[in-house]
């Protein structure tokens, strides 16, 4: 994660959240995983898979001994697991739409671990993205939903998403902070005793 983010550039994010926060009661809290699973269990099911295949052409049409059947058998599975372990053929072994649900269980997960549901008056908003998985992902508390436009987070997260691509990840953070807090501002200004409830620094979550 230290390639995505320099210390720099986490010391911008969290000067674009104090920034954003000082024109809203709202709170927003900007999180980034490198993964949301590890998704291990991909690799070892195309390895049994094939390792189950592989044994009946070998009997249907060859005459080996079933010892060396069993070790062909045994050979497919360790060649296919070698080749699927790493990482990047891991997230390609495993289809998008489960990807995008692991993401979007882990953003769940985060916006609880937060604390973003206890804020006073239900505005907190978090903004977050799993870099694995490519998926970027923003979710706001009830307070908020009820006013800001249907829409409009998916916007934010489009052109987040699009400066992740092109490798401005500190600038597409940045951005969608600044986005999120003209949001707040508008529907949630400043009261007279807002606090400051929750981390104004970019969380950093490793891979598990």
């Amino acid at each position: 994660m230290g390639l995505l983010f320099s210390e720099t550039d986490e010391h911008r994010i969290a000067e674009a959240i104090t920034r954003a926060e000082r024109q809203t009661s709202g709170e927003i809290v900007a999180v980034v995983a490198s993964e949301s699973s590890t998704y291990l269990y991909a690799p070892f099911l195309w390895a049994s898979v094939i390792a189950l295949l592989v044994p009946w052409p070998l009997i249907l049409w060859t005459w080996w001994p079933s010892a060396w059947i069993y070790l062909a058998q045994v050979a497919a599975f360790a060649l296919v697991l070698a080749v699927a372990l790493p990482r990047p053929v891991r997230y390609w072994l495993v289809p998008r739409r489960i990807k995008r649900l692991r993401a979007h269980r882990r953003a769940l997960e985060q916006f609880v671990a937060q604390n973003l549901h206890t804020t006073a008056g239900r505005t907190g908003v978090l903004i977050f993205i799993s870099v694995a998985e490519r998926h970027a992902e923003i979710l706001a508390d009830a307070g908020i939903e009820a006013r800001v436009p249907k829409g409009t987070w998916q916007e934010i997260v489009t052109r987040l998403t699009a400066a992740f691509t092109a490798n401005r990840h500190a600038e597409g953070f940045i951005a969608a902070i600044e986005d999120v807090g003209g949001h707040l501002a508008t529907h949630f200004p400043p009261g007279s005793c807002d606090a400051n409830e929750l981390p104004d620094h970019l969380i950093v979550l490793d891979a598990n």
